[in-house]
This record gives structure tokens, sequence and C-alpha cells, in this order.
């Protein structure tokens, strides 16, 4: 074995290892009974060759990890690099219903750091059908309902949460650390509010928000359309709710991980993408 040595980070250490050295040899150091390997990203046999500066996850199943090993091993299937940028920043949720609960959940998977979390209103059965709640959490403000669920998922996030009606002149403070913010209401006149409050009082930010998705049709007709400099619009922007079409989650959560996913791609820098 050659001696020149190479830099890895293992379980997020840093480790010298000589040239040559396998991900099987280096599990045996770092964690010996460990059964899921994970290399940059990618699941990894024990005999797959280690290069500089790779970064290797070992994980036992079943195992609840320790703490501080928690979100090394959430980021483990993420592009190196990404997680890092994606935990800097804020992103606020104008809105915890069926749009607003699953993007929130999705970005907190992801690992945003922090997120300011909107909503007035109180989890009730009829949410249950296309929102991120359960029973228990009827009664419940959404804020803290959604809390509750995010410190399971992911207690490194930092939340910030607001149980109030937005408005023209709340909105301005209490969204004014955000890098992107996400508009989840159900009425259009909301929309229509907060989306021109933001671009008016927050031009450095981003906005997010959605219209058409009701029902159960065609999933391929929810897209991403760019209206501005910094404001998209997620939808089919055709088919509301209304008698006889009501919000079903499927649809619904089609739309809201296309806004999650929109988060990612604006973090990351790719806010010139084609739509």
């Amino acid at each position: 074995m050659s001696e020149n040595m190479i830099t890895v980070l293992a379980n997020e250490q840093s480790r010298s290892v000589p040239e040559g050295f396998t991900v099987g040899e280096l599990r045996q150091e770092i964690k010996p009974d460990a059964d899921i390997l994970v290399v940059n990203g990618f699941p990894s046999s024990p005999d797959t060759l280690l290069k500089e500066k790779d970064e290797v996850i070992f994980i036992r199943r079943g195992e609840i990890p320790k703490a501080e090993e928690l979100e090394a091993l959430m980021a483990s299937r993420h592009t190196p690099g990404v997680h890092a940028r994606l935990k800097r920043a804020t992103v606020g949720i104008a809105g915890l219903g069926g749009l607003g609960s699953a993007v929130t959940i999705a970005l907190a998977r992801v690992g945003i750091g922090t997120l300011i979390l909107v909503d007035f209103d109180l989890v009730e059965p009829s949410n249950l059908n296309r929102q991120h709640y359960g029973v228990g959490h009827i009664g419940l403000a959404k804020t803290d309902a959604m809390s509750r669920i995010l410190q399971d998922i992911n207690p490194y996030l930092n939340i910030v949460t607001h149980k109030v009606i937005l408005n023209r002149d709340n909105i301005p403070r209490l969204l004014r650390h955000a890098d992107i913010v996400v508009e989840c209401f159900d009425r259009p006149e909301t929309k229509v509010m907060i989306m021109q409050t933001v671009a008016e009082t927050l031009p450095n930010v981003y906005m997010i928000g959605a219209s058409g998705m009701a029902g159960y049709g065609d999933s391929n007709s929810i897209q991403t359309m760019k209206l501005g400099e910094k404001i998209f619009m997620v939808g089919d922007f055709v088919t509301a709710a209304e008698p006889g079409r009501g919000l079903m989650a499927p649809r619904v959560g089609i739309a809201a991980h296309h806004q999650a996913n929109l988060v990612v791609n604006l973090l990351m820098g790719s806010e010139h993408m084609e739509l």
C-alpha cells in the first residue's frame, strides 16, 4: 500500500488515511458495526477505494444516533456542499395548511437552517384530508403543531413562529430576515396581498406563490412559472377549489413540492434557470 496519505471526512471528522484505503477499512476504525455506508451522498460497498476529500457516513440500521451525529446523518444523502448552503438560509412560510405544512416538512428534511412559520389558525378535523397533521394535533395552533412535528424530524432547526394574521403592516417586520417567502394561503385576495407587499417592501426577497391545484386532475399540469425577477408562481393557474371540486392531498402535495424544490434551486444559485 502506498504511504501517500489522503484526507477524508468520516462521520463529520477529518481523517488522514493511506492511498488505496477502502471504505470497509475505514469503517473498522470509525464504526465497525455500521451496515449502511454512504460516500458523497450515495450508498457504497466496503471495497470502494477512498479518494481525497471524500465525505463518508457510517450508519447502523435501527440505531438512534447521538444528537451531534443526527445532522450529519440527515445530510449524508445530499450532494456534498449542499447542506452547508441550505443551513445558512432562512425561509418564511406564510400559511401552514395543505401547501404550507408539506412545504415546511420538505424544507426541514433538506436542512434549511431557519424556518419562519406564520399562521393564525388551529388544526381541525377537516384539515386532515390534505394537511400534515394527525388526530393528536386537533385543537392546537398550527404553528405549535408544526413545531412539534419538525422537532421530531430535525431538532437542529431554528424555528420562529408567529400566530398572527399577516397584513400589509406586519409582513415587513415578521418576514424581513427571510431569503425566500413561500405563500401558502387559500384565499386569492390574501395571496395577492402578500405577494404585492413582499415585492414592494422586501425587494431583495424571493417570493413563491401558488394558484390552481384543486381536485384530482392532471399531475403534469402543475408547473412553475417565473413572473418577475424574484417572483414565481406554482400551479395550473386555472383549477381553483369550488363546490364539487375540493382540495385533495395528492395534487396539493405536487404543488407544495414544486414550491419546496424551487426554494432549494434558488438557494443553490439557480435563479436564472429556464422555467
